[in-house]
C-alpha cells in the first residue's frame, strides 16, 4: 500500500462517537474506499471509515466528517514527525508559522527548541528516520539541524549519533527536532509566538475571582459596583485591585484596592447601577472598528492600545472593545472568564465599554499639542492623486537643506524602529529598491504598495519627513494579511518585515541567487555564518562574505542588484566580533560561480550588435586573474585560502605555473588545487586578457544596539558622506507624547575608515568620536547595490 494511494486527515473536533479518540490525531483511509463511500450516498457522507495512527495496530472507526480536516501527503509526513496530539493540532491551526516552516529547505538558517533552549543553526538534512512502521503507509518527516556559532556542543548526546548517520557534523552539534520546534530565520518570525496560540485559557487568580469578573464591593457601608483587574498577596492577605464604575468621591474610571472579604461577585440593579465610564454618546464611537487606534482614561492615567475585538461579553449588555494595550497594564493574555477573545502577550488585554473608547489623540492633535499639531499642518501635502511623479532619491546636494535636523526623516511610535531605519536606509538616498514601489501587484495587496509609494516614500524625497501614523498604516495592513498578529505593536527584526514585504506581499523575484553543488537557491537576504576555525579578528564585510561562502561551498549565480548582509551575531546581544570593518566595495569578482562567468562570456559574444546588452554584460564576470602574476587563473586551493603567507581577503587562485611554484614548498604540497572552468574563447589565447571587476557598492548599515535599530547612509562618493538616522532621538511629552526623529551628519566615520586595522583596533569604543562607534560596533545588516544591474530589476 503506497502513500500516494491514500488520504489523511486530522482530528480538529472531539468525536462524539469515539471519546477514545484524541483531537489532534491523524487518520487516513485508502482513495479507493474514500470514492466508494462517496458513491455510496447521493450527498457527501456524514462518516468516513478512517483508520487512525497511533497503536501497533490501526484502529478503523467511523469518525463524523465535520470532525476533520484533509491533509495533502507533505503535511501529514510533517504533522506525524510531531508526537503530541495537542502540539501537532496547534501547529495546524497556526497556519502562518506552519507555511513558514514549511519554506524551509536544506541549506536554511533556523532556531531550534532543544532542551528548552533556543538554538541557532542550519539545516542539513530532511526526510524520514525510519521507514514507516507496518502496516502504517508514511512515516514523520524530521528535520536534522547542525548547530553554528556560540550554539556548537550544545545539542542532547543522545540525538547527536542519529545525526552523523544522516548528515556530517561534529560532535554534539546535531539536532532532529520535528516541524513544531523549528523557525526560520528567513523569514524567521513571521508567525506570532506558538506559545501564546497553544494557551486555550489563562489560568485564574484565584478559586472565586477572575480579571474581568463584574463585582460589588462596600467601603463605609455603601455598596459600588467595577471590575476586577487582579487579585493580589500582600502580606500574606488577598486584595482585590478593581476598575471602579464610581469611587467614593464621585470620579468615574478610578481604580481601588480592598481585601478580598468585602467583594462579591454580581450587579447593583439596573437603576442603582450608572456604571458608564466617561459616557460618550453613540454618534462619537461609531467610527471605532477592529485595529482602530483608540485611549481610555482611567484612574491611574491614559492607556493606549488597538482595538482587536468588538461584540458582548458573557452576562453583559454593553458593546465592549477588546484592547491591546501598548504596555504590561492590562488582565489578561485576550481572554474573559476562561474564554479566549483574541490573542496577545500576556498582560496586554483589557476589555471595557466601546463607549469609553476615543481615537488616540496622539495622532489626531490636540489642545495640549500645538507644536506637534502646527508641525504637521506644515509638513501635510495632498497625496491622493493616482498618478504620481516618481520622486527621485535625495542627492548629496539636497541632504543639507531637505533632511538633516530634528523631526526629520521617519518619525517612530511604539516599536516601530525596526521598520523606520529599514525603510529610511532603503529609500532616502537610494533607488536600489525603487522596483517594489512600481510592480504590478494584485488588487488586494496593492493598498500596501500604495501606502509605501504615496504615504512613505514620497514625502521622505520630497519634504525630508514621514509622519509615524503613515508608518502605522502600513504596519496595520500587514498584519491584516495575517503573517503576524503584532505587527503593530510588538518589536521584530528589519528581515522579517522585508521579507513579508518583498516576497509574500509584492512578490519580488528574489535579489539573491546562490550556487551551491551545482544547485541554485533563491533568498532575499545573506546570513553571514563563519566556522568555528577562522583566523579573523578585526574584519572587514569583504573578509565576513568570502569566509562564509568558502565554509559554505557557496557562489553567486548570478550579479545582484541588491545585497542585503546579516552580520554574524545572534539575537540583540551576542556579537562574534567587537568590531567590524565596513568595505564601502564589495568585489564579488570571485564569489561567482563558473556558471555565471560562461553565460556573461556567451552573451559579450553579441555585444557588438545589442546597445543594451553590453551594459547588461558589463556587470557579470568574465575569467578570472592569478592573484600572484594578473595572468588568467586556471586553478583554485581551498587549502590556501586560510594560509596566513597570503592576504586574508581574495579567494586563491592561480595561473598553472603560478600555482606549480606554490605548491612546491613543503608546507602546501599536501594541498588538492582543482580546476578553474573557463569560458570557451579564452583559453589558448597565448596573452594575459584584462579582466573586469564586479563591484557593489555600499549605500546602508542598519545598527542595533539595546533593542533600538538606528540606521547609517551613505549618500555620495566622499569619504565623509554619510548621515546618521535615529526615528525616536528624542521625545516630547510622556505618555501622550511623541518620537522626535533627527537626522545629522556623521562625518567623523572617515576618520576611522581611513585608519589602519591596527590603529582601529586600539581604539576603545567609548572613545571614538560622535556615532562612529555604533557603525563600528553595532553593526547589524550591510545593504549593497549594483549601480548597474538596478536598471534592469
Amino acid at each position: 500500500m503506497t502513500s500516494t494511494n491514500n488520504r489523511y486527515f486530522i482530528v480538529t473536533k472531539k468525536p462524539r462517537n469515539f471519546t477514545s479518540v484524541n483531537v489532534g490525531c491523524l487518520c487516513y483511509m485508502t482513495s479507493h474506499k474514500y470514492n466508494a463511500q462517496q458513491q455510496e450516498t447521493t450527498k457527501h457522507p456524514k462518516s468516513l471509515s478512517v483508520l487512525v495512527f497511533g497503536t501497533h495496530t490501526p484502529l478503523q472507526k467511523d469518525l463524523e466528517v465535520s470532525c476533520l480536516e484533509e491533509l495533502n501527503l507533505e503535511d501529514a509526513r510533517l504533522l506525524l514527525g510531531v508526537s503530541e496530539d495537542a502540539e501537532r493540532l496547534r501547529m495546524f491551526y497556526d497556519q502562518p508559522a506552519f507555511q513558514a516552516a514549511r519554506s524551509v529547505t536544506v541549506g536554511s538558517a533556523v532556531t531550534v527548541e532543544e532542551d528548552g533552549k533556543i538554538l541557532r543553526g542550519i539545516v542539513r538534512y530532511i526526510g524520514k528516520l525510519s521507514e514507516p512502521e507496518y502496516p502504517y503507509p508514511i512515516s514523520g518527516t524530521y528535520y536534522g539541524i547542525e548547530l553554528l556559532g556560540p550554539d556548537r556542543g550544545k545539542a542532547n548526546r543522545k540525538g547527536t549519533n542519529l545525526c552523523r548517520k544522516l548528515f556530517q557534523c561534529d560532535k554534539d552539534c546535531g539536532v532532529l527536532a520535528p516541524i513544531s520546534r523549528i523557525q526560520p530565520v528567513v523569514p524567521s518570525s513571521l508567525s506570532p509566538p506558538s506559545t501564546e496560540l497553544s494557551r486555550a485559557h489563562s489560568e485564574p487568580q484565584t478559586d472565586e475571582l477572575f480579571p474581568g469578573d463584574r463585582v460589588i464591593y462596600f467601603i463605609d457601608d455603601k455598596g459600588r459596583s467595577g471590575m476586577v483587574v487582579e487579585v493580589q498577596q500582600q502580606e500574606g492577605k488577598q486584595i482585590v485591585r478593581i476598575s471602579t464604575d464610581t469611587d467614593e468621591s464621585g470620579r468615574r474610571g478610578g481604580e481601588v484596592l480592598v481585601p478580598l472579604e468585602i467583594v462579591s461577585k454580581g450587579e447593583f440593579p439596573e437603576e442603582a447601577e450608572g456604571i458608564d465610564i466617561d459616557p460618550t454618546p453613540a454618534e462619537n464611537y461609531t467610527s471605532l472598528d477592529v485595529n482602530s487606534m483608540v485611549e481610555v482614561t482611567l484612574g491611574a492615567g491614559n492607556l493606549y492600545g488597538i482595538i482587536r475585538w468588538i461584540g458582548k461579553l458573557p452576562e453583559r449588555e454593553e458593546i465592549m472593545a477588546g484592547l491591546e494595550l501598548e504596555e504590561d497594564r492590562g488582565v489578561s493574555d485576550g481572554t474573559f472568564k476562561g474564554v479566549r477573545f483574541f490573542v496577545c502577550p500576556n498582560k496586554r488585554a483589557l476589555f471595557v465599554k466601546l463607549s469609553s473608547c476615543h481615537p488616540d489623540s496622539r495622532f489626531h492633535g490636540s489642545a495640549d499639542k500645538e507644536t506637534s499639531k502646527s508641525f504637521y499642518t506644515e509638513m501635510e501635502e495632498d497625496f491622493s492623486g493616482e498618478n504620481l511623479d516618481v520622486v527621485p532619491p535625495i542627492s548629496t546636494e539636497q541632504i543639507d537643506h531637505l533632511l538633516i535636523g530634528r523631526m526629520k526623516g521617519i518619525q517612530g511610535h511604539c516599536n516601530s524602529c525596526y521598520m523606520d531605519a529599514a525603510l529610511f536606509s532603503l529609500f532616502s538616498c537610494s533607488s536600489a529598491m525603487d522596483s517594489m514601489l512600481f510592480k504590478t501587484t494584485t488588487s488586494q495587496d496593492a493598498p500596501i504598495q500604495k501606502t509605501l509609494l504615496r504615504d512613505i516614500v514620497v514625502p521622505l524625497r520630497s519634504k525630508g519627513f514621514v509622519e509615524c501614523r503613515h508608518v502605522m498604516k502600513l504596519r496595520q495592513l500587514l498584519q491584516k494579511h495575517g503573517y503576524s498578529r503584532s505587527f503593530t505593536t510588538e518589536e521584530k527584526d528589519p528581515e522579517e518585515f522585508l521579507i513579508v514585504v518583498m516576497h509574500h506581499i509584492l512578490a519580488l523575484d528574489p535579489l539573491l541567487k546562490l550556487s551551491a553543488a551545482g544547485k541554485v537557491q533563491e533568498s532575499y537576504c545573506y546570513q553571514i555564518f563563519l566556522d568555528q576555525n577562522h583566523c579573523l579578528v578585526l574584519p572587514t564585510v569583504q573578509q565576513l562574505l568570502e569566509h562564509s561562502f568558502h565554509s559554505a561551498g557557496l557562489r553567486l549565480a548570478e550579479v545582484p542588484s541588491c545585497l542585503i548582509l546579516q552580520m554574524p551575531r545572534f539575537g540583540k546581544k551576542f556579537k562574534m566580533f567587537d568590531k567590524i570593518i565596513p568595505s564601502l566595495e564589495l568585489d564579488i569578482t570571485d564569489l561567482l560561480s563558473e556558471g555565471a562567468m560562461q553565460c556573461a562570456e556567451d552573451a559579450r559574444t553579441d555585444m557588438t550588435s545589442h546597445g543594451e546588452l553590453y551594459l547588461w554584460c558589463s556587470c557579470v564576470s568574465g575569467p578570472q586573474q592569478c592573484i600572484m602574476c594578473g595572468n588568467m587563473a586556471v586553478e583554485e586551493c581551498a587549502d590556501c585560502f586560510k594560509d596566513p603567507t597570503f592576504s586574508l581577503t581574495g579567494f586563491k587562485i592561480f595561473c598553472k605555473k603560478c600555482s606549480a611554484q606554490v605548491h612546491s614548498h613543503p608546507k602546501r604540497r599536501s594541498h588538492q588545487p582543482t580546476a578553474l572552468e573557463i569560458p570557451k574563447g579564452y583559453m589558448g589565447r597565448g596573452i594575459p586578457h584584462t579582466l573586469t571587476r564586479d563591484r557593489l557598492e555600499l549605500f546602508a548599515v542598519l545598527c542595533i544596539e539595546t533593542s533600538h535599530y538606528v540606521s547609517f547612509v551613505k549618500h555620495g562618493p566622499k569619504s565623509h558622506d554619510w548621515i546618521f538616522f535615529d526615528s525616536m532621538a528624542d521625545r516630547q511629552g510622556e505618555t501622550d507624547g511623541f518620537n522626535i526623529p533627527e537626522v545629522h551628519a556623521c562625518p567623523e566615520v572617515a576618520i576611522y575608515l581611513e585608519m589602519s586595522p591596527a590603529e582601529l583596533a586600539n581604539q576603545a569604543p567609548r572613545d571614538m568620536k560622535g556615532v562612529a562607534k555604533r557603525l563600528f560596533c553595532d553593526a547589524y545588516m550591510y545593504l549593497y547595490q549594483s549601480t548597474s544591474m538596478c536598471l534592469y530589476r
